[in-house]
């Protein structure tokens, strides 16, 4: 094996994934996972669910990286092939392994049920391979030396490659307990990441504002290096130190480094780590003992979701209305009837979404209400009235038994993309106003906002 390791690919495999019909969040877990442990991740790979080119990709890849993780392709069924690209990269034949095969028998037994002989082929690994326990499912991991001879790029290298299911759960705790003790570490070599998230501001503003932090050689001149990435209106930092500094010393560069990200985007920083919007929100409420309503048109519960995802969210989430038609407005909420008709301001309007808000707060009996409607397209533009065009309120009370006069926050904003983008942005920028209010930081101006 190489003597330590330093550089790492990750491969993830499945025709779903090339295709697009699944998002592929293992590789961004591991590339997370691999930079915390001090791997530097030179290539994430994704390929499909093809001999050859798994093949030929695991070659390429052991030819520069000393590690690579592979997840997917362990299954039972004859487009399951990691195993086979596994032992072919390797110049290996496969043998049924008896202690894997062993614990896939109780797996089985465990439920009441006779292993198989389609089963019993993720017993097989390399014959000078080994396999990973697996103990939340029935495919083992393998582990194997791929050698890429000596030639004119150099000499014989080696690379470790572990292979793991693709289901979160089972790959998840394999790496942690399997997979990462078995790392060999450059010594006196120290990584440390960090990442802080705002939303608000574009994510060309937030680097102009962070200025000279995002200087692309901070690595060489021994400071951590500081980068941007924008997904869904969230523009996160993302700190990284690389170098021979001790890990204390490292953290106390990050400590500072953090402190100026965080003087650079102000009121827009809203978490760190693992922290979205919605989570931020329902510890703000959770800590203050209150709870929100949401009453939702053109997301059509796509907010109440995002807060639903949260485990523990029933603490402080009270529920949600879709009022996607006129007539819910008013039955639900009490929109005015004359507000919504003919002559009146209509559904897409501020009236209207101060209306929801309120109604909600009175219909769901909570300290918070969220509203949003809009026309989130391809149709229903009207003179005036884009598509794209999101009103958005939020209702605050200090006392559920009396909604008659609360605090309101109402904007309009012109959102843009499809209607996909549309949505999720209005959903993602009326948390991103509830949090301004329960941070208790200035109202600011938000992205997008007209």
């Amino acid at each position: 094996m190489s003597s330590t390791h330093q550089f790492a690919a990750i491969v993830s495999v499945g025709d779903e994934l090339v295709l697009g019909q699944t998002l592929d969040t293992n590789a961004r877990w591991l590339a997370q996972r691999l930079t915390d442990a001090g791997l530097v991740t030179l290539e994430h790979v994704t390929v499909p669910d093809d001999l050859d080119a798994q093949v030929q990709a695991f070659a390429r890849l052991a030819a520069s990286a000393d590690v690579i993780v592979c997840s997917g392709g362990l299954g039972p069924t004859s487009d399951d092939l990691t195993r086979q690209v596994l032992a072919r990269a390797m110049g290996d034949a496969l043998v049924e392994d008896p202690i894997a095969l062993a614990q896939v028998e109780a797996f089985y037994t465990a439920r009441g049920r006779t292993i198989s002989a389609m089963n019993r082929v993720q017993a097989m690994r390399p014959a000078s391979g080994s396999t990973i326990p697996n103990h939340n499912g029935t495919a083992p991991g393998l582990q194997g030396l791929i050698r890429t001879p000596a030639g004119v790029a150099g000499p014989e290298r080696r690379c470790d490659v572990f292979c793991l299911p693709g289901p979160p759960r089972e790959m998840f705790p394999m790496f942690e307990q399997h997979v990462l003790p078995r790392f060999r570490l450059t010594a006196g070599r120290t990584v440390r990441t960090r990442v802080l998230h705002t939303f608000g501001l574009a994510e060309s503003d937030l680097a102009q504002r962070l200025g000279t932090l995002m200087d692309r050689d901070a690595l060489l001149k021994g400071q951590p290096m500081v980068g941007t990435t924008a997904s869904g209106g969230v523009v996160s930092v993302r700190l990284r130190y690389e170098g021979s500094a001790t890990p204390e010393h490292a953290s106390s560069l990050l400590d500072d480094c953090e402190r100026q990200v965080r003087d650079g985007a102000g009121v827009y920083l809203f978490g760190t780590g693992n922290d979205t919007l919605a989570s931020v929100v329902l510890s703000l409420l959770r800590q203050a003992s209150q709870n929100l309503g949401t009453v939702e048109s053109c997301t059509g519960g796509l907010l109440s979701a995002s807060l639903t995802d949260i485990p523990g969210s029933s603490a402080c989430f009270g529920g949600g209305l879709i009022t996607y038609s006129n007539a819910l407005k008013t039955q639900l909420v009490g929109v005015p009837e004359q507000q919504l008709g003919p002559g009146g301001p209509g559904a897409v309007s501020s009236e209207t979404a101060r209306a929801m808000a309120v109604g909600g707060l009175r219909t769901l009996g909570t300290d918070h209400a969220i509203a949003i409607t809009g026309i989130a397209g391809p149709d229903g533009a009207m003179p005036n009235k884009p598509v794209g065009l999101v009103w958005i309120a939020r209702a605050s009370t200090t006392s559920r038994s009396n909604t008659g006069n609360p605090d309101v926050d109402c904007r309009p904003f012109m959102m843009t993309g499809d209607r996909a983008s549309v949505r999720e942005w209005a959903a993602k920028t009326a948390l991103a106003m509830l949090w301004q209010h329960l941070a208790g930081v200035p109202a600011m101006k938000l992205l997008r906002q007209v």
